[in-house]
């Protein structure tokens, strides 16, 4: 990796987290979180608009949150309510703003979720097809990283080092593989994910509806003791599964090394947890997302097998 493509990332990383956690959990005078009684889920202070919900806008009233000076949610601008930073203002906002416009087209927010998530991958899909046909490309040229690997294992000596490494670029040349290629999307997503999350937290009609039983605001952890439990382990089951071959689809390490063979697994083990704690929304989010990258890649592989490339 060269200088610039340091510094590149390195202002990225920056500005991303400079800029994103915008959003803030009502809480009670004694600093403790305030639930909706009704769906069990933590409200946010900073909502772009307001609830739309009888039951939802007393909590608001009660905890002084001025709800009167947000617009109606139906009529929520890109441009509504003070400035909040680049972040906000770039991403939150805008995404808030589609969701909404495209949920009263289609008359639920949860498939206006899933919608969204598939134009951004639409949008995404030179860059991730660049990627997914790198990641075959890498399986391809793998064994032969390996031999060189065997080769100087044991040697700790700068010479030898050097060495390797100029080998194995060799090998990354012959194959014309990129080795920042799979990190382009993975920088383009974790924007995209943290602004899903503020977009379904912030926006009270979006939190409020429901999709195929479940709770858009709601987590999985407090949705398990609904009535509709079932929808929500179907859902903890999907991101699972989703999460689990998309990134084997996507592993290019060697298969050989045990650690890597349990890395699809270990990962998918800490977004399940995560996705237990995360609004239901941005699951369907996730999920969606997932399947895209399963079949993108299926059709990558099958393009190349017929096409007799890599």
């Amino acid at each position: 990796m060269n200088k610039k493509r340091k510094q590149i990332i390195i202002l990225f990383l920056l500005i991303l987290f400079l800029t994103t956690g915008c959003t803030k959990t009502l809480t009670d005078s004694n600093k403790k979180v305030v639930k909706n009684p009704t769906t069990g889920q933590t409200l946010t202070k900073n909502i772009l608009c307001r609830p739309t919900n009888n039951k939802t806008a007393e909590i608001y009233k009660k905890y002084k949150v001025k709800i009167e000076k947000l617009p109606e949610c139906k009529n929520f601008k890109i441009n509504s309510g003070k400035y909040e930073g680049l972040w906000t203002t770039v991403f939150v906002k805008p995404l808030a703003f589609i969701l909404l416009v495209l949920g009263r087209f289609v008359k639920n927010y949860g498939l206006s979720v899933i919608i969204i998530s598939l134009l951004i991958r639409l949008i995404a899909y030179p860059i991730t097809k660049k990627t997914a046909m790198q990641s075959e490309i890498m399986k391809k040229a793998q064994p032969e990283i390996n031999r060189i690997q065997k080769k100087y294992e044991g040697k700790q000596d700068q010479e030898s080092m050097m060495k390797q490494n100029q080998e194995i670029m060799a090998v990354y040349k012959k194959y014309n593989i990129n080795p920042m290629a799979g990190c382009l999307f993975a920088m383009l997503q974790l924007p995209i994910f943290i602004a899903f999350f503020e977009a379904v937290q912030r926006t009270p009609v979006i939190f409020e509806d429901k999709f195929l039983g479940l709770q858009l605001g709601t987590t999985p952890a407090v949705g398990i003791n609904s009535i509709t439990f079932y929808a929500y382990i179907i859902l903890m089951i999907l991101i699972a599964a989703t999460t689990f071959f998309s990134f084997k689809m996507n592993s290019t390490g060697n298969m050989q090394d045990q650690s890597m063979k349990m890395m699809p697994l270990m990962m998918s083990g800490m977004i399940v947890v995560t996705g237990f704690f995360m609004p239901t929304g941005l699951g369907i989010y996730w999920v969606t997302s997932n399947v895209f990258t399963i079949i993108q890649n299926i059709l990558v592989k099958r393009s190349k097998e017929v096409n007799g490339k890599a």
